[in-house]
């Protein structure tokens, strides 16, 4: 038995086991972006540990990114805490995204806990910096924000207010201002990876990225105390059947590994496991991988976007790297496809995958045959450091000063995901999004836009809920390009305010753009149509366009 437990086979215990070992008031580290690399049986045992025995409870959650979607992980234990007014399971909350969640962004605002929020790169750095024994994460993400400790810094609501367990303090350095993000130690990190051996070196072959899990199983055992890893697998293999370049996380830093039953361990919300996901098998980018869009509001923009990346093409005279993020901005990947262009634009995402086709709803985050894979913290340093050239973001409301709020409203609090690092860092960046919102019927016919119902809500406002993206803060770091792409307009940033240099063919500018907004922006004196090709069924056929210009 000795022998046994020194080769590491004791580390293999069902869950109820491992999770015993988790103290009340525990700061609990899940890692997960959506499914994807999302402990779900770890998830669920705990919450069902504490309802069986009342512990561990007062538990303090910090995650990467979001470890579930609607009804399946995180999301399910809100919902049933919600339901039975469990409210001593949960004491505190730390994540980037709160947005498949409606039970706990209400829980949020009726304040059963603290909540707090950061951007996922910099929530990713932080436990690579923690790990390494630094007390924070140092950046200029966020300054003039909403992050900013000056205004609502990291809490979501009252509770964090008063509490402030996670704060940002304003340094200065050569004269610029730079945030340090400080928050709790993990304690305890539920970790999820394919394989793990005899020792409980862990693996993640068959995962569809690669996630934070070594760096929160490092910030966990970093000194002065040393916490509790525990890892859901789907297999144990004996020792030496591991390559040592595939271990994602050494033996050593994992106490427990718990073999979880399939359906507990999907690859994403909607599949078991697809090989092209893992990036095992790579698949010709053929038309049919990417679902045939109807030619609504959401691929009208996505196409408008698309020629903006061309024409960077054009400028460059060379392929260009560019993330896409989540909603209208992932349609982008499926145009790309459609047009035969991928050869020119290297996708990516924030979860770590490049190239391939992206997955959208509850799948984001995974893509089908990408033929490179980067840990979250690693993929945000392309993005902070302006590695890459371009970004599709999406947008809920837009000022007059081009600052933009991705997402929070007093009765919405998603969280800004990785919006506020791929804002800031991205030298080209493109929002993309309907020009309204609401009930609405917009869609392209013969070369022009159909407006049979229109939103009734307006996103060009006078002044935004939150500031998420601020041109004048980001300037100050780098000079950007900034376009504001919707389905009948499209504005650029132009001295420090938004200026209208496209509009969509026959709409009425007084009628369906300046009425519909709640200031009257510049208007451009090259006012320009936005290419008819955009609201045609067919084919634009911009690879001509690009192929002709770099031959030239």
């Amino acid at each position: 038995m000795e022998e046994a437990l020194y080769l590491g086979l004791g580390k293999t215990v069902l869950a109820e086991e491992a999770l015993s070992q988790v103290r009340d008031n525990s700061v609990v580290a899940i890692s997960g972006f959506n499914m994807a690399m999302a402990p779900e049986l770890l998830i669920e045992e705990l919450y069902r540990l504490y309802l069986k025995t009342g512990h561990p409870r007062n538990l303090f959650i910090i995650s990467d990114t979001f470890p579930g979607v609607p009804g399946r992980g995180l999301d399910k234990i809100a919902q049933d805490m919600y339901k039975k007014g469990e409210e001593d399971f949960i004491e505190g909350m730390l994540l980037p995204f709160y947005g498949w969640s409606p039970t706990l962004q209400r829980m949020v605002i009726e304040e059963w806990f603290e909540a707090y929020t950061l951007t996922i790169g910099i929530m990713a750095y932080w436990f690579r910096e923690v790990g390494s024994g630094r007390p924070g994460v140092l950046t200029r993400v966020g300054i003039n924000t909403f992050l900013d400790p000056r205004q609502d810094g990291c809490a979501l609501n009252e509770k964090a207010r008063k509490s402030r367990r996670v704060t940002g303090r304003i340094l200065e350095i050569d004269g610029k201002e730079y945030i340090l993000y400080m928050a709790p130690k993990p304690e305890v990190g539920l970790l999820r990876g394919s394989t793990a051996d005899e020792k409980g070196n862990v693996s993640i072959e068959d995962e569809g990225i690669q996630g934070t899990i070594l760096n929160i199983a490092q910030a966990v055992k970093a000194r002065p105390k040393r916490g509790l890893n525990i890892v859901q697998v789907m297999r144990v293999a004996r020792f030496g059947n591991l390559r040592a370049k595939n271990v994602a996380v050494p033996g050593p830093l994992v106490d427990y590994v718990v073999v979880a039953p399939r359906e507990k361990h999907w690859q994403g919300a909607t599949m078991d496991i697809d090989r092209r996901v893992s990036g095992e098998i790579i698949v010709p980018l053929s038309q049919s991988l990417a679902e045939p869009l109807p030619l609504d509001h959401r691929k009208i923009i996505a196409r408008r976007v698309i020629l903006e990346m061309a024409d960077l093409i054009i400028r460059e005279g060379r392929p260009i790297v560019v993330n896409l993020g989540v909603g209208i901005p992932s349609l982008v990947a499926h145009v790309a496809v459609e047009e035969d262009v991928g050869e020119f634009l290297e996708i990516t995402i924030e979860s770590g995958p490049w190239g391939g086709v992206p997955l959208v709803g509850p799948d984001f985050g995974l893509a089908i045959s990408p033929y490179a894979m980067l840990s979250i913290p690693d993929q945000f340093t392309i993005y902070e450091g302006g590695i890459l050239d371009a970004a599709s973001l999406g947008f809920l409301q837009v000022d007059r000063h081009g600052n933009v709020n991705s997402s929070i409203l007093p009765d919405r609090l998603p969280g800004p995901g990785g919006f506020s690092v791929i804002a800031a860092g991205s030298p080209h960046l493109y929002f993309a999004g309907g020009f309204t919102a609401g009930k609405r019927s917009v869609y392209g016919e013969d070369g022009k836009l159909v407006i049979r119902r229109d939103g009734s809500i307006k996103k060009f406002v006078s002044r935004v809920y939150k500031i998420v993206y601020n041109p004048a803060a980001a300037s100050e770091y780098q000079r950007q390009e900034v376009v504001y792409i919707t389905e009948r307009a499209v504005f650029r940033l132009d001295h420090g305010g938004l200026s209208l240099t496209e509009v969509a063919p026959d709409i009425d500018i007084e009628k369906d753009i300046i009425a519909k907004m709640e200031f009257e922006p510049r208007i451009s004196p090259r006012l320009g149509e936005m290419d008819p090709r955009i609201f045609r069924e067919k084919r634009m056929n911009i690879k001509v366009d690009i192929v002709k210009a770099l031959r030239s």
